[in-house]
């Protein structure tokens, strides 16, 4: 394992630590290499093994349902993925994936669909995606158009929804679609819908940069039982919200994996990498930037951990949540950019390690909420909490006034 005092932190329980170092181990002997040079194949292949070896039960809540706890254990969600992200991007989202594709029914399921569903992803057994984007609704999820209609004990289901992960693998998508019961965001329901389902094809595999099942769906005419709503009719967006809360910081803590292994294929190069008679790690430039690189690391981490810390305690972490996000992926990509340079040449031939993170961590700077959305978050919770403070000393004025008078 790479530095580990970062486990010594007041925000970690002995069994985070153990987590941590349990998982580590079992990453060196099984994800040292890929086995298949198709995406499909090998994310299923992964999901199934981290089924296998338990790890995923940390990605669902109940006990009784397959999950390693009856709440989802943020802590624990950073430390699996931190640690699979270092040694491994698509391991990382074969994990991710399964706790955010399954996340809305482990906090708002029935107990028919938790009991259905959950244990399967726990098991690995059935890959989760989670729908909510579309063409013209990304950032503003308020703004999506595909849609639901009551007809009798079903839901018909029109539209699109694209940048889909595990789309085209997926065996159910949680799919979010405007069912009008207000305006706005709080007309959006939430619905399961099983890959098999009739009037639901994927329309279009995506192909980007890291490669990792990605797609388009279509829903025509799709029929979906009305007891396969998750949560209640018009509260999607709200069970969205909250899904994302859980998983956002995680996201963090994928980023402060790939930043934590470039931080270690730089020191190994600067270490043995002669020039000038002498190693790159010599050069006062060189010191210079894996001091910049280690120092942002360290306040990376000390942002996600705050922010799962704060979460398993029961706090609100919305702003927490959103600073953690924006700088452990913005600083990963200097990290990360940094290790390249170090590298020189070597940095950009495909499939070097440094070379791969630098195209594994360009998505996170994106996907649940691009970094100019976490800085919308924290500037409007800021400005709430300015304006519930004027407010306060106002009324505490008008009173103390109320009182000489």
């Amino acid at each position: 394992m790479a530095d580990t005092r970062f486990l010594d932190w007041p925000f970690f329980e002995p069994r985070h630590r153990a987590l941590a170092q349990q998982l580590d181990a079992w990453a060196v002997t099984h994800l040292a290499q890929q086995h298949s040079s198709d995406v499909d194949t090998e994310c299923r292949r992964l999901v199934r093994q981290l089924g296998d070896a338990g790890w995923l039960r940390h990605a669902v809540a109940g006990c009784a349902h397959g999950g390693m706890a009856d709440t989802i254990d943020t802590r624990s969600i950073c430390l699996l993925r931190e640690t699979l992200a270092r040694h491994s991007g698509l391991a990382d989202f074969a994990f991710a994936m399964q706790g955010l594709g399954s996340g809305a029914i482990s906090l708002e399921g029935t107990l028919a669909q938790r009991t259905h569903y959950l244990p399967l992803v726990a098991a690995g057994q059935a890959i989760a995606a989670f729908a909510l984007s579309e063409p013209q609704a990304g950032s503003d999820v308020a703004a999506m158009t595909c849609s639901a209609r009551i007809e009798g004990d079903h839901a018909v289901i029109d539209g699109e929804k694209t940048w889909i992960s595990n789309g085209g693998i997926a065996d159910f998508y949680v799919v979010f679609v405007r069912s009008d019961e207000a305006p706005g965001s709080r007309g959006i329901s939430a619905f399961i819908v099983d890959a098999d389902t009739p009037g639901l094809h994927i329309a279009e595999r995506i192909h980007v940069i890291a490669p990792h099942p990605l797609a388009r769906l279509c829903f025509n005419h799709c029929r979906v039982p009305l007891s396969q709503r998750v949560g209640g009719a018009g509260q999607g967006f709200k069970i969205a919200m909250r899904t994302l809360d859980v998983f956002r910081t995680s996201v963090a803590a994928a980023a402060l994996g790939f930043a934590r292994r470039a931080l270690d294929e730089g020191l190994h190069r600067a270490l043995h990498r002669p020039i000038f008679k002498g190693a790159l790690a010599d050069l006062q430039l060189t010191q210079a930037k894996l001091a910049q690189m280690a120092t942002t690391v360290d306040s990376a981490a000390l942002l996600t951990y705050r922010a799962a810390w704060q979460r398993d305690q029961g706090h609100n972490v919305t702003r927490e949540a959103a600073m953690a996000k924006m700088v452990a992926t913005e600083g990963a990509q200097q990290v990360i950019d940094s290790a390249v340079q170090l590298f020189g040449g070597m940095g950009v031939v495909s499939e070097m390690p440094v070379e791969r993170l630098y195209r594994e961590i360009r998505a996170l700077r994106i996907y649940e909420g691009a970094t100019e959305v976490q800085q919308l978050i924290i500037a409007r919770e800021l400005l709430n909490e300015a304006k519930a403070g004027v407010a306060a000393v106002s009324n505490a004025s008008a009173i103390a006034q109320a009182k000489e008078d």
